[in-house]
């Protein structure tokens, strides 16, 4: 007959006294361990360490990284939880080149500024000074510069503010490529077209056309210059249909041009 191994309850107290021991243990290191880490989030948030001491803006080419975060007003005693992202992004898409502005937070003390800012398309000139303006018209009097570098046309004449809003628009739908072959951009009404402009290309042509639907007939340019002989400048109307007038050309010899590269349009 098989013996059976019996355990006495006085054989059986100690080990259940060692394993509730080992409980009350663990609980008691987790209990401290949340006490303690309680305690050092508190410290973080009251002590210096949890200031702003970064503030990184990207995005940016026309507002400056200073002008950026003075508008923040985010200082070195800010503390970085108490950051407000609405109320960041609202003070700086006050600022007229700015579009729109997101702002994120890099532990332990950084934050980040990312700029999304209007397209710039053009300079006013004004007492001798060149001012920036952008696609939307605006016009950055803040941003003074005694010359421009061509990566944008010098805008001239534009005396009512909804024609030269539509022509800002226009020109932000221009490819960059395209954009940077124009020194001038004239507005020549007439009495029949208020919409009449004429272009000054950086290559020595003039561009006669309209500021409706501008961008989309702009376009054709390059493909029309590149029919032409580099050696003779002129006109390249891009009205109704496209053409190429050249300077001082005798009449006969223009209509033949004429045909030529409306021949090649088609």
């Amino acid at each position: 007959m098989e013996k059976k191994n019996v355990v006495s309850i006085e054989d059986r107290i100690p080990k259940l006294k060692q394993e509730r021991k080992k409980k009350a243990n663990r609980r008691l290191i987790f209990y401290l361990s949340v006490f303690f880490v309680l305690i050092a989030i508190i410290v973080y948030l009251q002590s210096p360490l949890s200031h702003v001491r970064t503030v990184k803006v990207t995005g940016n080419s026309m507002v400056s990284d200073e002008e950026v975060i003075k508008q923040t007003s985010l200082n070195q005693d800010t503390n970085i939880w108490m950051i407000n992202d609405a109320q960041i992004v609202k003070s700086v898409s006050e600022n007229p080149a700015v579009e729109s502005a997101e702002v994120t937070r890099k532990l332990p003390w950084t934050v980040h500024i990312k700029l999304n800012e209007y397209e710039h398309v053009g300079y006013i000139k004004n007492k001798g000074n060149f001012f920036p303006i952008l696609g939307n018209s605006e016009v950055l009097t803040e941003v003074k510069q005694e010359t421009i570098n061509g990566d944008a046309p010098l805008i001239l004449g534009f005396s009512d503010k909804d024609y030269l809003k539509e022509m800002t628009q226009e020109l932000e739908k221009l490819p960059v490529s395209i954009l940077r072959l124009i020194s001038e951009v004239h507005w020549d009404p007439e009495d029949g077209n208020q919409n009449k402009i004429k272009l000054y290309m950086n290559e020595g042509y003039i561009v006669d056309g309209t500021i409706r639907n501008f961008a989309e007939k702009m376009k054709v340019y390059p493909s029309i210059v590149s029919q032409l002989d580099p050696d003779k400048k002129g006109i390249i109307h891009i009205g109704v249909g496209a053409y190429f007038e050249e300077f001082n050309k005798p009449v006969e010899e223009e209509a033949a041009s004429d045909e030529e590269i409306n021949d090649t349009e088609n």
